[in-house]
């Protein structure tokens, strides 16, 4: 059995016994195409020992172009092959013209020297609503070291070759692209590159649903077949939620958000809590405004909601590991409750929790969140447990052991342990012994891109 059959099957297992409800095996190797290039060119780098040729690796004596250089990647992935596409595909002078002007690519420290012009693709070029896009693959080398990357060109329509820019790039093995802009006074436009054969779907707009689930804009599908996805999108107030998903066949090629920028011309932040707002979910507690309203608003932001109209409560005020720490919860109109836990200071911060609760009986749930070494990503076994208001005494009870009461400081938080797979409930309890309401502890999120609640291990729906 080969390593990665090995890793897929053990991210596969973890899943399993997390209560995960898709497959971490894509999403984990499309990032780890991403490191590919960096972590090879340093495996290559030790090969290449020889002091004497040091200054071709640094790029300050160039490789002569007969010599073959290492590849540190797997080379051009599906979106190399086949023609060119979109409404640009045959204007050959204005291609022509670009290849002559495609630059060399700037890394810190690092400068990626286009090699043969000549074998430059064109996957897409168009022109779509307020922009020209070009989507070509690019044969790059830095040194000894040979690479591939799609690289986005962009510019107003009509742009000559001169006038295109660099707009973003990704691994050249990719099998997805997308390109997204948007603004607040004005359309956007996405484009999603697939492969030739497979299905574009996009939908757009979220909605965090009162019984704790996420619910994302109703999917259209772009033309079957066309490998390809070209919207003019509207004019929006804070970044929108883009979902994409590419399928061939009953294979999912790719399923997630479409990276790009927003822009607006608005003095004001409609992702910003004011000052007095967060006055008034303090009340007399004393805490840094200025820090919690820097933690309330990222909650926000991370949420893809809009300030306005958003009910904030402050759950619990205290100290992780010597730093200031809160526990808050923000619910849109009519909405799911989002809980965030966070430690730090105002500009040096961590997010230790997000999660998505339904709106019945939020308020007495206790709300636990599991801890990682400080200032490393490492898991600890530690867990701190918030108790809701009128509750005495929490109790944790683990997987296949006796339940265990946990004592309450004087915040109202107890701090405990279960095992970093293990699976554990926390119960809260007024002081009659009455039960208030019960909260899993959350499993760690290895991976934030999404909005909170969009997968098992950041929502309870129980």
């Amino acid at each position: 059995m080969n390593t990665e059959t090995v890793l897929k099957n053990a991210l596969a297992d973890e899943a399993d016994s997390l209560g995960a409800i898709e497959d971490p095996w894509p999403g984990f190797a499309r990032r780890e195409r991403g490191h590919q290039r960096r972590r090879r060119a340093k495996i290559a780098g030790v090969a290449v020992v020889v002091a004497a040729l040091a200054g071709v690796q640094s790029g300050v004596v160039p490789l002569p172009a007969f010599v073959p250089g290492i590849a540190v990647t797997g080379g051009a992935g599906v979106l190399a092959e086949g023609p060119t596409r979109g409404s640009l595909a045959g204007d050959t002078a204005f291609l022509d013209g670009l290849r002559r002007e495609i630059k060399d690519l700037e890394d810190p420290g690092e400068t990626w020297r286009v090699t043969d012009r000549s074998k430059i693709k064109f996957v897409y070029a168009a022109d779509v609503a307020s922009r020209r896009l070009v989507l070509a693959l690019v044969p790059l080398r830095f040194g000894f070291l040979d690479d591939t990357a799609l690289v986005w060109y962009e510019g107003e329509p009509g742009a000559t070759p001169a006038e295109m820019t660099e707009g973003g790039r990704v691994d050249g093995g990719e099998p997805v692209v997308t390109f997204s802009t948007t603004r607040s006074d004005g359309p956007g436009v996405l484009v999603v590159v697939g492969p030739i054969g497979s299905t574009v779907t996009v939908s757009q707009g979220i909605t965090y649903l009162p019984v704790g689930l996420v619910a994302f804009g109703t999917p259209q599908a772009q033309a079957a077949g066309s490998g390809l996805a070209e919207m003019t999108l509207p004019p929006a107030p804070i970044p929108p939620v883009i979902t994409v998903t590419v399928t061939s066949g009953a294979d999912v090629l790719y399923e997630g958000g479409a990276g790009g920028g927003w822009g607006g011309n608005s003095d004001t932040n409609p992702q910003e809590m004011s000052a007095a707002q967060i006055a008034e979910a303090l009340g007399t507690r004393t805490f840094d405004h200025a820090m919690l309203r820097s933690w309330v608003n990222s909650a926000i932001s991370d949420a893809r909601l809009p300030a306005a109209g958003i009910k904030l409560t402050v759950r619990w005020l205290g100290t992780v590991n010597g730093q200031a720490a809160v526990l808050f919860t923000i619910q849109p109109p009519g909405g799911g409750v989002l809980a965030y836990a966070m430690h730090g200071s105002e500009n040096s911060y961590r997010q230790d929790l997000r999660l998505l609760l339904p709106a019945a009986g939020a308020d007495q749930r206790p709300i636990a969140w599991r801890m990682r070494a400080e200032g490393k990503d490492d898991r600890t076994d530690q867990v701190i447990a918030a108790a809701p208001p009128g509750a005495t005494r929490l109790e944790l009870t683990d997987t296949g052991s006796a339940p265990r009461t946990l004592t309450l400081d004087a915040t109202g938080a107890a701090i405990t342990s279960v095992a970093p797979h293990g699976q554990a409930t926390i119960v809260a309890y007024a002081a009659d012994g009455t039960r208030l309401g019960s909260t899993r502890v959350p499993p760690f999120e290895p991976d934030s891109g999404g909005p909170p609640g969009a997968d098992a291990k950041t929502r309870v729906v129980e």
